[in-house]
């Protein structure tokens, strides 16, 4: 079969400051499909023009379409293509899992793959070939009979070493150049996942199970010398959900990279207090060649901490980028404002916070409640969801109704935790870009009176349905 795999644009603000990275997702499909001898072709459009939909919609059976939440428009409108030349359309990633029923409701989607797809797709694909029931899939829906069909949950993939690589091949490697590590390209690579920790605004542990699953040191230097020697990446981001999970691990592979001598720079996600307990771990990644660590610190404000399910003190988040800067590796600090109970006395705090333990690079994100999170379900039955519009899913806009502060005032004092922080003349020059963006996406698209009333509309129809397509 002719498979076509799709990423769609994304309008959110990790496209508007440059962050593009390879779709891994896809390129792992990409190889378990080419394993069943499948042609694939992806087509990624945050990078790709949109004119190269239309001329590869024409050469495939099947369309398989990522969707993730703020880019769930942009996903049905390439499915709304596919199905104009006659395609067969499947949707797969976190929006579509854990919103299947209000996606296949569109009438522009044939099937969901809900969670990781490496075996659940190349079987479904098989099934639609045959012309057999899709019935024997696990972790699939569909629409029957003008009712939605759930099957039972697929297990999820126990050997990693076992996926095979992904298919970057496929991929228009030299488009995400402009993504770098101290001047290297970046590429990136999964090395495990799941997550134990299950904090509540984080749909990680729903998608991928809160067991984590970790690729063996000797398969992850196996890619990496692909990625290495084959592909001539000299940068790599492990965007495991936590890289440093398993401490020894995370050592194994570093002195792997030592042994073998590669002079790679790389970033990781880890935790602060992991950071705090294995000083030693910090000192080894350091020296092969790790670059920056990003740690989610997220509120200075305990009883914020504790309502995401953080444990976390400040005085380890101060600690871990002290051992991070001993060892010359910098710290992306992450940071979450919008709490339900939030106020401007607790933003400040948390902004005061930011400059004292004083992370390199910090980013003040908006509490988002993603589908598939305890958050999302938390505040959709109190009705506090007071913008259903999938678009503004991104982390820079408020979609809640909070206790003490309105969506115009969190958006302001966002913007003004970037310039309160990064107003210091050592900070000014590498932020001023990230700041500006961050304006203009939450600049009123045509005009402030029209900003006005579709704000006063959000609030006025807190409980209204979800948007058309």
């Amino acid at each position: 079969m002719n498979i076509l795999l799709v990423n769609p644009p994304s309008p959110g603000i990790y496209s508007w400051i440059g962050l593009k990275l390879p779709p891994l997702g896809l390129a792992y499909l990409a190889s378990t499909l080419e394993q069943e001898n499948h042609r694939v072709k992806i087509l990624d459009l945050q990078v790709a023009p949109k004119k190269e939909l239309k001329e590869n919609l024409k050469n495939c059976d099947l369309v398989g379409i990522t969707c993730e939440t703020n880019k769930a428009y942009e996903a049905l409108k390439i499915a709304e293509s596919a199905k104009k030349e006659g395609r067969l359309v499947v949707l797969g990633g976190y929006h579509a899992t854990f919103c299947d029923e209000e996606l296949l409701n569109s009438g522009l989607v044939d099937y969901i793959v809900r969670g990781e797809g490496e075996y659940i797709f190349p079987q479904l694909v098989k099934v639609l070939e045959n012309n057999e029931s899709p019935h024997s899939v696990l972790g699939i829906s569909f629409r029957e009979e003008g009712k939605i069909v759930r099957t039972p949950p697929a297990p999820l993939p126990h050997n990693l070493d076992e996926i095979p690589f992904p298919q970057r091949e496929l991929l228009p490697l030299s488009k995400y150049w402009m993504t770098q590590v101290e001047g290297e390209p970046l590429i990136n690579m999964v090395t495990s996942r799941g997550c134990p920790f299950g904090c509540s605004f984080c749909a990680s542990s729903q998608f991928s199970g809160k067991k984590w699953r970790a690729r063996s040191p000797e398969n992850i230097m196996e890619e990496l010398r692909q990625v290495y020697f084959d592909l001539g990446y000299r940068a790599v981001a492990f965007v495991d959900d936590n890289f440093t999970l398993s401490p020894a691990r995370a050592e194994t592979i570093c002195d792997k990279i030592e042994q073998e001598k590669m002079k790679i720079k790389w970033w990781c996600f880890s935790r602060a207090d992991t950071i705090v307990k294995h000083e030693p771990l910090v000192e080894k990644m350091a020296r092969a060649g790790l670059r920056m660590v990003y740690l989610g610190f997220e509120s200075a404000e305990e009883s914020i901490l504790q309502d995401y399910g953080k444990n976390l003190t400040a005085e380890e988040s101060k600690k871990a980028v002290e051992i991070l800067r001993k060892y010359g590796v910098q710290s992306w600090g992450s940071f979450i404002l919008g709490n339900v109970r939030e106020t401007k006395e607790t933003i400040k705090k948390t902004v005061e916070f930011a400059k004292q333990i004083n992370p390199d690079i910090v980013q003040f994100s908006i509490l988002t409640p993603f589908p598939g999170t305890e958050t999302y379900e938390k505040y959709q039955k109190e009705g506090r969801i007071i913008n259903r519009d999938w678009k503004a899913f991104d982390g820079a806009h408020s979609v809640l109704q909070l206790d003490f502060l309105n969506p115009q005032e969190l958006s302001r004092l966002a913007i003004r935790a970037y310039l309160e922080f990064y107003k210091r003349w050592s900070y000014l020059p590498q932020a001023f870009s990230f700041i500006k963006k961050f304006l203009v996406i939450n600049l009123p698209p045509i005009s402030r009176r029209k900003e006005a009333w579709y704000q006063k509309e959000r609030l006025k129809n807190a409980n209204s349905p979800i948007p058309s397509y």
